[in-house]
């Protein structure tokens, strides 16, 4: 039996995400329903695929959301299934003066995170038992719990992939306040996107530079992920893509199936790690 608030069986949004004031598409939007499983992101011309559960009830809400735009938020019902269109508004950005200095700290170098990549025994993938489409990853995040109480310049980011079956990858890496164990609110507005090629293998470093992140004292921990945002197989049976890990008590590792789900702790420590300059 099946609730008649409820979609009797799985369907398909299809749209294109734009700028309110130029009608530009929006590249890598994150669109989906909290804590249903359903979510993805607009590709690199702003379509998209939203694909619904048994889980939806035509009242439930889909929620656009982008760095630089307000939030919009439509029930279900409100969108056609086929060739919606949703514009987002721009919006002004402020600074937020506890976390972003005016010039750059020149102190001493820091890893900070896991930097080692242990024995190579065991691997988190971003391909998960729950998936029934291989290719459905889109919006996935993950990522770690980092300690930091010094100021400090950001560099890098560093991870190490153990397996990838990919030709291409692109990826979004995000900077969450830590709340109640689990990342909210992003700390940095913007959009800091990246592409693996060619099947790469081992330590990955992400240049952060241009993008001058600072950190005060005042932020003690911070949540840092990447999240899925495009990929192109290498042969139709390509779904794995690993970065090492170790396990930990303390859980200071977080993923998410899809954007505006819940966040999952894990007891385990990816080898994934920010290069600062800190005091």
């Amino acid at each position: 039996f099946i609730s008649h608030c409820a979609l009797s069986q799985n369907q398909i949004i299809t749209g294109t995400v734009q700028n309110y004031e130029t009608n530009e598409p929006l590249p890598y939007v994150n669109i989906g329903i909290a804590n249903k499983t359903v979510g993805t992101v607009s590709n690199e011309n702003g379509l998209f695929k939203l694909t619904l559960n048994d889980k939806v009830s035509k009242n439930d809400t889909i929620i656009f959301s982008y760095i630089g735009f307000q939030t919009e938020n439509y029930s279900v019902s409100e969108l056609s299934t086929k060739n919606t269109t949703v514009l987002l508004h721009p919006k002004e950005m402020d600074l937020d003066e506890v976390l972003v200095t005016t010039k750059k700290i020149e102190f001493k170098p820091k890893k900070i995170g896991r930097a080692s990549k242990g024995l190579g025994l065991t691997h988190f993938n971003f391909y998960s038992y729950y998936e029934k489409d291989v290719d459905d990853r889109l919006s996935k995040e993950v990522g770690m719990k980092f300690k930091i109480k010094k100021r400090c310049h950001v560099e890098d980011l560093n991870f190490n992939i153990t397996s990838n079956d990919f030709k291409s990858l692109k990826f979004r890496i995000n900077f969450y306040k830590i709340e109640n164990g689990v990342p909210t609110d992003l700390l940095v507005e913007k959009n800091i996107l990246f592409e693996i090629k060619d099947h790469f293998l081992g330590w990955y470093k992400v240049d952060l530079t241009p993008y001058e992140i600072y950190f005060t004292e005042d932020v003690e921990y911070l949540a840092v992920t990447i999240q899925w945002l495009e990929s192109v197989k290498a042969d139709e049976n390509s779904k794995y893509f690993a970065i090492s890990t170790a396990s930990c008590p303390s859980k200071n590792a977080f993923y998410r199936e899809k954007a505006m789900d819940s966040w999952i702790k894990m007891a385990q420590s990816l080898s994934f790690y920010l290069g600062a300059n800190c005091e």
